[in-house]
């Protein structure tokens, strides 16, 4: 009797052993690549900076049915002017303001989501700018100005205080989110290298995978065309090579 009570006891570790491996390996597997929300603000990022109005409709209720709010697309959408200019970004807007009123005609109410906290304001917005980044490289800036920073001062100004203090300090987004959406927009656009390996760094840091990049620039192949999913492939090796 003893000794079948003590089998059974056996047996119920060995299974809640094996189930918790299990599950602590699917985690594992699942946090190694892109979930479904993330696939959409590559999709949207890279059909906003292509113009393609068509796939971008799909892609836009596709990403509300993930789980995306109205809001969150908005917030990718707006950020895409930094990247890809006004126009594109306008465009993809009134594409999605489109997608929201035929889902209200069908009976279909997305949620709205959270709106963006206030923005610091005991600090300049340069400083907080300036946070935002090095938050993001993992890098304290230090010393005199070099670059393009240097030969046009104005750009850093620009660069601190409106993409990193005015749209990365708004947190609609999470910073992985946001350079998710930068990152899909520089894979998706030629010439644009160094940037991409910049924001590839920037996204490692901030625990991205390289797994998880290899699922963004397969969406990219899909959307935009092998060569530039190459392209953005090469970049990632020089930087974890």
């Amino acid at each position: 009797m003893t000794r079948n009570i003590l089998q059974k006891v056996t047996l119920l570790l060995i299974l809640t052993v094996s189930i918790t491996t299990m599950n602590a390996q699917t985690n594992l597997n699942e946090n190694q690549h892109l979930n479904k929300q993330q696939k959409s603000i590559v999709s949207i990022a890279s059909l906003t900076a292509v113009g393609d109005i068509a796939e971008l409709k799909i892609e836009l209720n596709s990403a509300l049915e993930t789980g995306l709010t109205i809001n969150e697309i908005k917030e990718v959408l707006v950020q895409m002017y930094a990247y890809c200019g006004f126009p594109r970004s306008l465009n993809g807007i009134n594409t999605f303001m489109e997608v929201v009123e035929e889902r209200k005609e069908k009976g279909i109410i997305d949620v709205v989501g959270k709106k963006a906290s206030a923005i610091n304001d005991t600090e300049s917005k340069y400083e907080v700018g300036k946070k935002t980044l090095q938050t993001l490289t993992g890098r304290e800036e230090k010393g005199p100005k070099t670059g393009a920073s240097a030969f046009t001062p104005i750009i850093d100004t620009f660069l601190k205080e409106h993409l990193f203090a005015d749209i990365f300090s708004r947190d609609v987004l999470s910073h992985q989110q946001r350079e998710l959406a930068s990152i899909s927009v520089l894979s998706t656009l030629e010439g644009l290298a160094s940037q991409l390996e910049f924001h590839l760094s920037v996204g490692l840091n901030i625990g991205f995978t390289e797994s998880q990049f290899q699922d963004l620039f397969s969406v990219i192949e899909t959307h935009v065309g092998k060569q530039q999913a190459d392209i953005a492939t090469g970049v990632l090796s020089k930087i974890v090579n």
